[in-house]
């Protein structure tokens, strides 16, 4: 049992879109990831997600609608809804999700992260 800092986690991250895990409990990952840019569409079948804005804000694109998302908010994405994170500037993220969650769901790409880096 030991208590996790997130600012220290966030601060060796100096990449984007590549998530990494900082806990794990029943079968569920907590993940802290960077965004920038546009992420591409894609959907998980299987999962929800939940991404909770620690630092800046970004816009979760639907194809009928987008949700700003701003900071010490958090989104859930039901599982089978096609989704987009888009991100102007840089914003600190983190996701809790089944551990089975590939971060590209459905689709795979340059962007895929089969295998998630502990920190």
């Amino acid at each position: 049992m030991e208590k996790v800092n997130l600012a220290e986690k966030l601060a060796s991250i100096h990449d984007h879109w590549n998530p990494r895990v900082v806990g794990e409990l029943n079968g569920q990952e907590i993940r802290l990831v960077k965004f920038a840019g546009e992420f591409i569409w894609h959907r998980h079948e299987n999962e929800d997600e939940m991404f909770m804005v620690l630092k800046g804000r970004f816009t979760m694109e639907f194809r009928d609608r987008k949700v700003r998302v701003e900071e010490g908010e958090f989104l859930i994405v039901p599982r089978g809804v096609e989704h987009r994170p888009v991100a102007i500037d840089e914003v600190d993220v983190l996701l809790f999700e089944p551990a089975t969650t590939l971060n590209t769901g459905n689709i795979v790409d340059a962007h895929t992260r089969r295998h998630l880096e502990h920190i």
